[in-house]
């Protein structure tokens, strides 16, 4: 397929304010940056704006990304239409697109629908969000899901990232194609390296966004009931917000065998992993849990909620599945891979499968795939 113009928008997208939201957009982009020539268009409202709009244009790892930001308000039609207004903007800044990557099912993708009926320019979707399993509560009400599948099934396909939640788009109502793409893993970044070297006393690495439904604090919890039964072992936890689980950690004493870290680049994330010996995601819900398979290809092994999208991703040579919200659970599962009490592939295989998988190159193929179906209708 000759190259074609790719822009990329996106409900949720690294930028300011939360710079590490939607960063698997990103990769998403810079992936099928390998084939195609790439753009990338998001907007944001903030509320400490004082001029109504201001353009971030940058060059972010040979892509042109432009974040427009609008002046936030109370009112969430205003809120809506700045958005818009915004999105219009920056396009103007923009080449004109053949296709349109649209990512996440929220109101930012109406303006995906505008391109399509304005400038006939089609548009795919992936989907992310776990709002959109088939077992998810109906936190947003029975209007918004009547938007989202409207839009949806404006789209030329739709891309979830998982399995799981291209089940709950179908009892959603999306009608049009839908195909498995998965997140995308760097596997030049995560990968094997033998110039890190482990840390010597058995460590477990959990890094999310340690926001409440990741449940970090269970975690420590279950990391304690193993000291308490006489192993030796290390828990690094961190990401965007770990100020909260500081206390914690003081209040049972456990700041020398518990250690916390902030946000880091991709780089030094893989570098912990690489150190690590497990990694622990306990979360309420996942699509994918990309940190998972980011694990594997780094050679470790996972130990993670039996959630979503994630039995997909993990079986008995990759990891262990425990029950969601089961400290119990969770304790005899650290225990195991303390013990050595269990039979994983090699670290060369590990990254390999993955490599295979989920690599940029792959992830871009499917793309491709995708793209030449929908420009050739």
């Amino acid at each position: 397929m000759e190259k074609k113009n790719i822009l990329f928008i996106s409900s949720w997208f690294p930028n300011k304010i939360e710079p590490s939201n939607g960063n698997f957009v990103q990769r998403h982009a810079e992936a099928v940056s390998l084939k195609h020539h790439v753009e990338i268009l998001h907007s944001i409202g903030d509320f400490n704006q004082k001029e109504d709009y201001s353009i971030d244009d940058q060059l972010i790892n040979g892509i042109k990304t432009i974040v427009v930001y609008y002046r936030n308000s109370k009112n969430p039609l205003q809120n809506f239409y700045r958005r818009m207004k915004a999105y219009k903007m920056g396009f103007s800044k923009m080449k004109k697109p053949d296709l349109v990557h649209a990512n996440v099912l929220h109101n930012s993708m109406f303006f995906a629908v505008y391109l399509k009926n304005k400038l006939n320019i089609p548009f795919v979707i992936s989907e992310h969000w776990t709002a959109y399993q088939e077992n998810a509560s109906d936190a947003h009400g029975k209007v918004w899901r009547f938007f989202a599948k409207w839009i949806a099934n404006q789209s030329s396909a739709v891309l979830p990232v998982s399995e799981n939640l291209k089940k709950g788009l179908i009892a959603l109502g999306v009608k049009k194609e839908i195909k498995v793409i998965s997140n995308v893993v760097n596997t030049d970044v995560f990968k094997l390296n033998n110039n890190v070297k482990k840390d010597e006393v058995f460590t477990f690495l959990h890094v999310s966004s340690l926001v409440e439904r990741k449940n970090p604090d269970k975690i420590i919890v279950a990391t304690k009931k193993l000291f308490d039964a006489g192993y030796k072992f290390h828990l690094k936890i961190g990401g965007s917000n770990f100020k909260h689980l500081e206390k914690q950690i003081i209040d049972i004493s456990a700041s020398d065998y518990i250690s916390t870290f902030g946000l880091l680049p991709l780089s030094e994330v893989a570098e912990k992993m690489q150190k690590s010996h497990a990694l622990i995601l306990f979360s309420e819900n996942e699509t994918q849990g990309c940190v998972l398979v980011e694990a594997n290809a780094c050679g470790i092994p996972v130990i993670s909620s039996k959630v979503g999208g994630v039995p997909e991703f993990v079986n008995e040579k990759t990891g262990i599945l425990v029950e969601k919200n089961n400290v119990e659970d969770l304790y005899f599962a650290m225990e195991k891979m303390l013990l050595r009490n269990v039979n994983f592939e090699t670290p060369e295989v590990l990254h390999q499968q993955i490599k295979e998988k989920y690599s940029p190159e792959k992830i871009a193929e499917a793309f491709s795939e995708v793209y030449e179906f929908v420009l050739k209708q």
